[in-house]
């Protein structure tokens, strides 16, 4: 390939034409949107179109000469291929050296020069920290230009997917009474005001859901609740006359989207103070209040509140854990059969996978692409087969190598949020592979039999999962643990279990629901991860206080052929057995041939 006309090097050079014409001299595109996602609608996917790196997560910066792309250790290999002829260096996070990309950019400006960030997708937070470190250095922050306009010429239009009712029983608390308690925690911050504008957090709210994120049901607005009145800034032709007057009767009005920041500038001088969260809110939004607005900073109570399922949404989540469970039947019982007398590849495990999923009962979509690793594409823990770049797993002849096949997937259900990942054997697993896979499950049973004070800061429980692997001088690089939603987002705060730095909302709590997923990743050879979903509950308590443990809501077996079973303790063995005993009983009367012969093979005790 000519990689003078490579597409991510033709795009730079729009994007520079671009700067030179504003006075710009160097230019960060996070990966964000005006509500902070994770997950990005096309119209905000600049980062991604520019350097041609489709990972989820990472930071572009450019300057006249040169042009960096910042990702973590999961994108590292990815990265590399994805950013060949482009132009574009690859800086490790993480490694020893590596600059962070305010750094870097910083470092390529003489003082008085310009470095400029679109305001409208910079968190509050993180714009409080650059404006310092440029004032440092004497540089100029713009944060009033959107270079991607002029730049990006087949930038998508807005999402234009209508927003539906989540109803009950699965919606188990009407949008009335989640606005008074919204209220009333607006009350104890002495707040008249608060803003809204992370889609999670709306479409719980007001028990709507969409279709503007690819596997998130969450459509793209705005909500300012007053005293007595609330207003939702959605797309015009997103929200139907009935649905509007369902809003309607709970005090809610519907707005043109592009009017929120208007809408913030015009409120009363005489309002009280506006709850914000700084996390969650974009420097823009910020801005466009009234000068002298009384500010409150806190994390929205919204957050705290769609963290902790309800007895009644929990009841819904087992029930989708059950159907997802009777999916992965009927598809690993087809997988086994078919696994050395078939072509299977990466490829064909999602498409079957996805298609047991969506002949469930109350199925709604994925809730994230499946990844489906194979030996050494399994050690990549966000690696995504393609078209272009797959493995094969087997063909009529046998199966391609004895070797490791990790599989991540989930979907979303009218009543619940999966997200499972298991590890299978291909052909023969060597004895190192055993001994992988049975350190990583000794630290998911370590941390799913956990019992802890209410209120312990997730990253406090952290160490129970890598104990096993640290024992063994082994360790994995991203987070033990995240939030799930409910029917939302698969990656939902406060809570997270990880080498975070610890905040006060970062506390477990009843109700919560979150993944618990160690790994081990052997680059060039194999990967493992074994993950479930856990509902933080009561456990008995004393004198010392309110204790919370963990019950596993996700219902796959996990196979025992891969394990070093003298590697497991007694109490270790027992945990598999119940486990599996309860996978049993919960699935047997879902599954019926081939696939509950599968179960029961899977199932049986060690």
């Amino acid at each position: 390939m000519d990689t003078r006309t490579a597409p991510a090097r033709l795009r730079l050079e729009r994007l520079r034409e671009a700067m030179h014409a504003a006075g710009v001299d160097a230019l960060l595109l996070p990966s964000s949107d005006p509500h902070l996602s994770e997950y990005l609608p096309g119209h905000w996917q600049g980062r991604q179109w520019f350097s041609g790196f489709s990972g989820s997560t990472a930071t572009l910066a450019v300057t006249a000469e040169r042009a960096a792309l910042f990702a973590d250790s999961r994108y590292w290999v990815q990265a590399e291929r994805e950013l060949q002829g482009s132009g574009i260096e690859l800086v490790r996070l993480g490694s020893p050296g590596a600059p962070g990309h305010v750094e870097w950019a910083l470092a390529a400006l003489q003082p008085g020069r310009v470095l400029a960030v679109d305001g409208a997708v910079l968190g509050l937070a993180a714009a409080g920290a650059l404006r310092a470190a440029c004032a440092a250095r004497s540089v100029t922050l713009r944060t009033d230009l959107d270079l991607l306009a002029a730049a990006w010429p087949e930038r998508p239009a807005l999402p234009t997917a209508p927003v539906v009712e989540h109803r009950a029983p699965h919606a188990a608390e009407p949008r009335a009474a989640k606005l008074a308690r919204l209220r009333a925690a607006m009350a104890e911050h002495g707040a008249s005001h608060h803003l809204v504008s992370t889609l999670d957090d709306l479409a719980w709210l007001f028990n709507l859901r969409g279709a503007d994120v690819d596997y998130n049901p969450v459509f793209l607005g705005h909500a300012l609740i007053g005293p007595k009145d609330v207003r939702l800034f959605v797309g015009a032709v997103k929200i139907d006359a009935d649905l509007a007057a369902a809003l309607a009767a709970d005090g809610v009005r519907v707005e043109p989207y592009e009017q929120a920041r208007a809408a913030l500038a015009a409120l009363p001088t005489d309002a009280a103070a506006m709850l914000l969260d700084p996390k969650r809110v974009t420097l823009a939004l910020r801005e466009a209040l009234p000068p002298g607005q009384r500010v409150v900073e806190a994390v929205n109570p919204s957050t705290l509140f769609k963290s902790r399922k309800s007895d009644a949404e929990a009841g819904f989540v087992r029930e989708a854990m059950a159907r997802d469970g009777a999916a992965m039947c009927a598809f690993y019982a087809w997988f086994e059969q078919a696994l050395g007398r078939e072509t299977i590849t990466e490829l064909t495990v999602a498409e079957r996978l996805s298609a047991e999923r969506a002949r469930q009962p109350g199925y709604v979509s994925l809730s994230f692409p499946v990844i489906a690793g194979y030996a050494a594409n399994g050690a990549l823990p966000h690696y995504r087969a393609t078209p272009e770049a797959h493995a094969t797993i087997s063909t009529p002849q046998g199966v391609a190598a004895n070797s490791l096949l990790l599989i991540d997937s989930g979907a979303q259900y009218l009543g619940g949020t999966t997200d499972v990942t298991r590890v299978w054997p291909i052909g023969t697993p060597s004895a190192a592979m055993k001994r992988d896979v049975t350190l990583v499950l000794k630290g998911t049973i370590a941390l799913s039999c956990a019992r802890f004070p209410r209120g312990t800061p997730g990253p406090m429980l952290d160490a129970l999962a890598r104990a096993p692997l640290w024992a063994e001088s082994l360790d994995f690089g991203h987070g033990t643990g995240h939030g799930v939603g409910y029917f939302l987002n698969v990656h939902e705060g406060p809570q997270t279990i990880s080498k975070a730095v610890v905040t006060p909302e970062m506390a477990m709590e009843a109700g919560m629901i979150t993944s618990v997923e160690p790994g081990l990743y052997r680059p060039g050879r194999w990967g493992v991860r074994i993950e479930n979903l856990v509902l933080a509950v009561e456990a008995p308590a004393d004198e010392f206080g309110d204790f919370l443990a963990f019950e596993t809501l996700t219902l796959c077996p996990i196979d025992t052929r891969t394990l070093e079973l003298a590697r497991l303790r007694d109490d270790e063995r027992t945990w598999l057995n119940d486990y599996h005993a309860t996978v049993r009983e919960r699935l047997l009367p879902r599954v019926s041939g081939a696939a509950r012969d599968w179960l029961l093979a899977r199932t049986a005790a060690v």
